[in-house]
């Protein structure tokens, strides 16, 4: 593993496996379900016609003329079409069928309500959210900021499938992404391309992840430490029957309000808490460090997602455990982190040392006294 220097600033470090090298365009890419081959020039051509096609034209020739989202100065370069004047595929249809659903879900939610029902929902809330998504797929499985003996790490990862955010495979690629290319037209969700659509259109659209892995970045793979074992070759085929058997288990012991309350309110309030770290956390907040991009701190979001809402921290030290870098930033994933580290199950556990603090932190300019007159 090594730090490589981020295009975007000389000072910004991204985490890159040496194990997952980007692939060429004309090279036969390992299988994606989310990706379509582009195996020759003219595919690409294509692709980025499409791509071209599905963008609404700017209102003038700046730029800039979008705006800027509402009280921050992150200026929108970009808007594609979500809904209409877009090609729809069949993967699209099933993403915005299955987090419409969940949110159907929620409006019975008030007319099902059992503390039970609740408790089963805060406890899968926890299980999914905590373990699968904050733990596993994003600082165990993306960035390996610790290791975990297999059996374990498997199950935090099936935890994580549960959630309804696809699979390992899937979510740790996209992610990788985003770091490396963070806040540039290759990010697969800036929000330079608008609030909503770095908060969750994105997801409906195979073709800008397309455009975005193959035509941009230049290759599909850069999670092969994950292909090449067959426990998430398997959640990649099958990632959708995992958490609809769950969906099954919860009616069969609780009837509707289980499956109101520990499918539909859980899985929605994990979808946006996942959702508000790709789009608040790059818009609103303060940065601490100097990162180069979007990236801010927010302590209500990081309350709400168990320490991600350290954003800006995060992208300063990808590959750390730990986000709340302060005593008084609230990390409860670092907790478990290191509950598992002190039982001997969590080894090799990252933390920027205080050097390497001290290289991402602003300059501060030298003090200037004033002239004697």
């Amino acid at each position: 593993m090594a730090l490589i220097k981020s295009p975007l600033s000389k000072s910004k470090p991204f985490l890159f496996l040496p194990s997952t090298p980007a692939r060429k365009l004309n090279s036969q890419p390992t299988k994606l379900n989310y990706l379509l081959v582009a195996s020759n020039s003219s595919a690409k051509k294509g692709l980025q016609a499409t791509a071209d096609d599905e963008y609404a034209p700017l209102s003038g020739a700046d730029p800039g003329s979008f705006g800027k989202i509402l009280l921050s100065d992150v200026v929108v370069r970009r808007r594609r079409r979500v809904f209409w004047g877009r090609k729809w595929n069949s993967l699209d249809i099933v993403t915005a069928v299955v987090i419409s659903a969940m949110h159907v879900l929620c409006f019975c939610a008030p007319f099902y309500f059992t503390w039970t029902a609740f408790w089963v929902a805060s406890c899968l809330y926890v299980v999914t959210g905590l373990l699968g998504i904050t733990l596993s797929f994003h600082r165990n499985l993306s960035h390996r900021s610790f290791k975990l003996p297999k059996w374990l790490e498997y199950f935090f990862a099936y935890c994580g499938v549960q959630a309804f955010q696809r699979d390992p495979i899937f979510w740790v690629s996209i992610h990788r992404h985003h770091h490396q290319f963070c806040d540039s037209e290759r990010d697969p969700h800036s929000p330079t391309e608008g609030f909503w659509f770095s908060h969750m259109s994105w997801l409906f659209d195979a073709n800008y992840i397309t455009e975005k892995l193959i035509w941009k970045c230049g290759g599909p793979s850069n999670v092969e430490d994950l292909e090449r074992q067959p426990f998430y070759k398997f959640m990649q085929d099958t990632y959708l029957l995992h958490p609809i058997a769950l969906g099954v288990l919860l009616y069969a012991g609780g009837g509707f309000p289980f499956l109101v309350w520990g499918m539909g309110v859980r899985s929605v309030l994990v979808f946006h808490i996942t959702w508000l770290v790709n789009s608040v956390s790059h818009v609103w907040g303060k940065q601490a460090w100097n990162t180069g991009d979007l990236s801010r701190n927010n302590w209500w979001l990081a309350l709400l997602t168990f320490g991600e809402g350290w954003h800006n921290n995060h992208h300063a030290f990808e590959y750390s455990a730990r986000h709340g870098l302060e005593w008084w930033q609230i990390d409860i994933t670092w907790y478990v982190v290191r509950f598992l580290q002190a039982i001997g199950l969590a080894t090799d556990v990252k933390v920027p040392s205080e050097v390497q603090k001290q290289r991402m932190a602003f300059v501060k300019e030298a003090f200037q006294p004033e002239p004697i007159r």
